[in-house]
């Protein structure tokens, strides 16, 4: 018995046999290969709704349908591994150095979510975003010069590796020259999302940890940046304590070092494939937003986690309290009873609603930011380098786990 077959669990009695399909979203070698073209054969073969028994066994949601209510409906479906208060129980039994930031604002749910998540709301409100143009377009052009003149480059490394990460760190306040070891602390806890909670919460520790010292610094040296934003903050009339702040600044931390990244690499490669859509966009760049709304859609990499908070019937399926969905927005975003010819590629959808950045209380709080950011690479690409394509010698890399993405992408152009 092989490593992977030992790891399967045993399908529990209440799931039918005929909802039972084998996926691991970790080491599935055609998901890993390429993360889409496996979802498009996901859609067709398996159920709508299935059990895997990989990964500690659990449900995935492939449906637009099931996806987008479920993202909804936090008492049905919730974001925590555990009560609030069992977390604070587990941490005050542990010495402060060894103690855990919870994983706040993300895996709770409302109304402490909704408190935890307002102050954060200024931040990346439109107005903001908007008054950081000027730099993001500055840092986008200062990437794309640097590689311009070479005629190739593996665009992870060189740009979308960079990009976010350093945007995101100026807004933290967090030291951009250590921006490489930052990125690599999110890849080395990222690439493989463990069913095992006590090595998720190590994980946390392990990036709290590199941040600590920056995060007591700016409680007695405040700046202009969002970590002394957030210490001076209180919380029903409660002023901020570090564990709070260690909390915030992990999942920031996480969210604003990996999304992006993943985004535009999923972008660049398609733009690479499509010669045609490279030239109607560098003649009419107006269309560009619109190019990369679709783009989110057609390559939407993350699927999130949710808890069933007690038994439940939902879409004609029972299901039990505290088992695991995995609400997969590839799968959904690819469903033809949403998007018609779902698989094509089409900038000129009308009302294009996709689920990249979720859906209800967990919406993803850095859309606006994001989305600037895609579109300023998207425009600076496309008028400063020539038509540009993948290298035939060195294809694309993927990697799976809850949040796929590029490992690597080679682009060829001509000089």
């Amino acid at each position: 018995m092989n490593i992977a077959e030992a790891g399967k669990m045993k399908k529990p009695a209440h799931v039918p046999d005929e909802l039972v399909f084998e996926f691991d979203y970790n080491n599935d070698p055609e998901y890993c290969r390429d993360p889409h073209a496996r979802t498009v054969n996901l859609v067709k073969k398996a159920p709508p709704i299935f059990w895997t028994p990989y990964n500690g066994g659990h449900w995935m949601f492939m449906s637009y349908k099931a996806v987008s209510e479920a993202l909804v409906d936090y008492k049905k479906f919730s974001s925590e591994h555990f009560s609030p208060e069992a977390f604070d129980a587990m941490m005050s039994e542990l010495p402060q150095e060894e103690r855990i930031p919870a994983p706040v604002p993300i895996c709770i749910d409302p109304p402490v979510h909704t408190k935890l998540r307002q102050p954060l709301f200024s931040t990346f409100s439109p107005k903001s975003v908007f008054a950081m143009e000027g730099k993001i377009r500055a840092l986008a052009e200062r990437l794309v010069d640097n590689i311009a003149s070479k005629g190739q480059c593996e665009f992870q490394h060189a740009v979308s590796d960079v990009y976010p990460v350093e945007i995101f760190l100026s807004m933290f306040g967090l030291p951009v020259e250590k921006e490489r070891e930052y990125r690599d602390l999110a890849k080395k806890h990222l690439s493989v999302i463990s069913p095992d909670l006590s090595e998720n919460m190590l994980m946390m520790k392990a990036i709290a940890d590199v941040l600590r010292d920056t995060i007591i610094d700016r409680r007695k040296n405040p700046r202009d940046d969002l970590i002394s934003m957030l210490w001076s903050l209180k919380l029903e009339g409660e002023p901020m304590t570090l564990e709070l702040m260690l909390s915030y600044c992990v999942i920031l931390f996480i969210a604003g070092l990996d999304t992006v990244v993943n985004a535009l690499g999923f972008g660049v490669r398609h733009l690479a494939t499509d010669p045609q859509l490279q030239r109607e966009l560098r003649e009419n760049p107006e269309l560009i937003p619109k190019a990369t709304e679709e783009i989110l859609r057609r390559y939407a990499f993350v699927a999130p986690i949710r808890m069933l908070k007690s038994d439940k019937e939902f879409h004609g399926i029972q299901f039990a309290q505290g088992e695991r969905v995995m609400l997969f927005i590839p799968g959904a975003s690819i469903d033809e009873a949403a998007y018609p010819d779902a698989t094509h590629f089409e900038m000129r959808r009308e009302k294009l609603n996709h689920l990249a950045f979720g859906a209800g209380p967990h919406h993803c709080l850095g859309a606006h930011l994001a989305r600037m950011e895609l579109k300023i690479m998207y425009e600076t690409l496309l008028t400063k380098l020539p038509e540009f394509r993948l290298d035939p010698n060195n294809p694309p890399a993927f990697h799976g786990s809850i949040i796929a993405g590029p490992t690597s992408i080679h682009l060829v152009w001509d000089v």
